[in-house]
């Protein structure tokens, strides 16, 4: 299977990870008004699990390096598999939410506060599961994150006020999003050995094992939450199951195309947490904030018409979260 060797590498993949978590939502930003969040979502679910399967039986089981997927899943303690698993569901159920806050308010809003949060809250569960890095450097890096957050919803709050309508539904959603996000990661990884990719220890599993039992714990639990959305949703009117298998196949491919996107960002993410540690690892691919924000301001215009104070905000975000990443990344050197 395919290792990360250098650090220099995995910082790369961490990259390469931000710009796929950061840019995924596009796909739900072009069928928005044509499809409903929530129909979009399973397309989006069944994207993630197919592709992480893919990359298994590829990435994961060709090479001298390892043990290939097949061999690897065999062997993985049953304890493992269950984290891996609740590490999905916890995300999910983040996700969903989180899908909703964009549909919602929109990339430029939902992912600087929600994914912001969950960058600030796991940096710190993953320091503690695995203390690699400068600590003070990293710390510093997630406090200007913070301050990034503040002003983005700062600046959405002075947009909606000018609009006559109100931020706070979403900016809720946005929060419980990002606190329930940030904790799925530490279970994904205590079931790999972080220390030896190469040879993991017995009972433990390879990036590429991990991805896929977490991307099953997705697909189960979206039989639940879901479903309970699409009778009750946050906003409109309740779906069907039938107004899903009714839609175009441009619409599914779409849906299916994000959770790609969003799978190969995930993979090597967790393929760079062996030689990145996961604080660093996972706190860089969440810099996806930032390229959401990039999307939401410049392509969509999700800030067009603000005054010259969200305006102010706008740009503070941006230099607080450049700023911050940029600690992040000097932190593991």
């Amino acid at each position: 299977m395919f290792v990360v060797e250098s650090y220099s590498l995995a910082v790369l993949f961490c990259i390469i990870t931000m710009f796929c978590w950061g840019s995924w939502a596009n796909t739900q930003k072009l069928v928005q008004g044509k499809w409903r969040f929530e129909l979009f979502y399973w397309d989006y679910v069944i994207g993630i699990f197919v592709f992480s399967l893919l990359m298994a039986l590829t990435m994961g089981s060709t090479g001298d390096s390892g043990r290939p997927f097949l061999e690897d899943i065999a062997q993985v303690d049953m304890v493992n598999i269950r984290n891996a698993l609740f590490g999905g569901v916890i995300f999910n159920l983040a996700n969903i939410l989180l899908t909703a806050a964009i549909a919602g308010a929109g990339m430029a809003i939902a992912f600087p506060i929600g994914i912001g949060i969950a960058l600030i809250l796991g940096v710190l569960f993953n320091f503690l599961l695995a203390s690699q890095g400068d600590a003070f450097l990293l710390f510093v890096g997630v406090l200007l994150v913070a301050l990034a957050i503040v002003v983005n919803a700062m600046a959405y709050s002075k947009m909606t006020q000018s609009r006559g309508g109100t931020s706070v539904k979403w900016i809720v959603v946005s929060i419980v999003a990002g606190v329930l996000m940030s904790l799925f990661y530490p279970f994904v990884a205590s079931g790999m050995d972080l220390n030896d990719f190469v040879s993991p220890a017995v009972g433990k599993m390879t990036p590429y094992t991990a991805v896929v039992v977490f991307a099953s714990g997705i697909v189960l639990s979206n039989l639940v939450f879901n479903t309970y959305l699409i009778r009750r949703p946050l906003e409109g009117s309740p779906l069907k199951y039938s107004d899903y298998f009714s839609g175009k196949m441009n619409l599914h491919l779409v849906g299916v195309l994000g959770g790609s996107i969003w799978a190969l960002g995930n993979l090597f993410n967790l393929i760079a947490a062996g030689k990145a540690g996961p604080a660093i690892s996972y706190g860089l691919g969440q810099g996806a904030t930032l390229v959401a924000a990039l999307w939401g301001v410049l392509i969509w215009k999700e800030f067009k018409g603000g005054s010259s104070t969200v305006q102010r905000y706008i740009a503070m975000m941006f230099v607080f979260f450049v700023v911050g990443l940029g600690l992040i990344i000097v932190a593991g050197m």
